[in-house]
């Protein structure tokens, strides 16, 4: 894979999040001369920043930015930073939080994502933004999976916020041409992520506590693991192709809860017992990637699939329970 990342400036918002730490890693593996711009209480210019998931690449980034994603103070920050490439991964991501909290949901991922675009359309030298959107945006799948084509539905405040977000985003490369790309991963999951089933059922089945399944635990997730969705993140951001395009990754298998919940007993060796509770709000019964425009545009296909991710994901928690 002809990435082509060696000393391009990029910058990274949410770098300090779960796939926003993991492509950091990444690339700077590649040889890329990366900065992150991350959560703070008010824009600080380049103060340093204390990062929690990639504190050991602290003295390998070339700046911190600390600030709210959703201030027009971003736009000036983004500007002077002169990044060729923005991979913009910043958001309110908690689909629950967005039950209680719907505009400062709507405010960090749509005004958040505006912030990014003008920085993108009134800064010079940048050469591609990638922008975040979910899966979630779909709703579930009407038949079979979900391709590009596949109507929006978004069945929760948070969905909604993405929906506006990735919309934006098209009608600004339509308007103003920017080189913008953006990815629709599915729910993607392994190490260091802290919310959503994976990692708080492999928590909780550690400490062999009880498994809490919302409904009948039937419905089900296209579920990928981090190492794929980071490359489809890198081919996002340098293949030609890519630009003015939303495109679906995922492993093209519909995986339940109950599925879930039960392999992860079993592979921890756990004692926990499994129990149903009240349906979630805004519960989608099904989500099932169609990767087939990554397949035939980049080559792209999944290569970890859900027994072997789930083994790498507890052995990972497991090291880290320990140190």
């Amino acid at each position: 894979m002809n990435l082509n990342y060696k000393n391009k400036r990029v910058l990274v918002t949410g770098a300090d999040g779960f796939m926003g730490s993991h492509l950091c890693e990444r690339l700077l593996q590649e040889g890329a001369r990366v900065s992150c711009f991350v959560r703070g209480n008010s824009i600080t210019g380049t103060t340093r920043y204390e990062l929690k998931n990639i504190k050991h690449l602290e003295n390998k980034v070339e700046d911190i930015l600390t600030g709210n994603i959703a201030s027009l103070d971003a736009v000036d920050l983004v500007i002077k930073n002169r990044p060729e490439i923005i991979f913009h991964l910043a958001a309110d991501a908690y689909v629950p939080n967005s039950f209680e909290h719907p505009i400062e949901v709507m405010e960090t991922n749509v005004i958040g994502t505006l912030t990014m675009l003008h920085a993108v359309k009134d800064g010079k030298g940048i050469k591609r933004i990638v922008c975040t959107s979910s899966s979630e945006i779909y709703g579930m799948t009407m038949n079979g999976s979900i391709d590009e084509e596949h109507p929006l539905y978004p069945s929760s405040p948070y969905a909604a916020s993405k929906v506006a977000a990735d919309r934006y985003c098209y009608s600004y490369w339509n308007t103003y041409r920017l080189p913008i790309a953006i990815i629709r991963p599915f729910n993607t999951y392994g190490p260091r992520h802290t919310y959503d089933v994976v990692p708080k059922f492999i928590n909780l089945a550690l400490e062999n506590r009880t498994l809490t399944v919302h409904g009948t635990g039937n419905q089900s997730r296209d579920f990928t693991y981090v190492d794929d969705m980071i490359d489809a993140f890198l081919i996002m951001g340098s293949h030609k192709n890519a630009v003015g395009k939303a495109i679906n990754f995922g492993t093209g298998k519909a995986i339940t809860i109950n599925y879930i919940a039960k392999k992860i007993k079993e592979l921890s060796n756990s004692n926990s017992k499994i129990v149903h509770v009240r349906e979630r709000m805004s519960q989608v019964p099904k989500l099932l990637c169609n990767y087939s425009l990554a397949k035939k545009l980049f080559g792209w296909r999944p290569k970890i699939f859900i027994d072997e991710g789930l083994r790498r994901n507890i052995e990972w928690v497991k090291l880290n329970l320990k140190s």
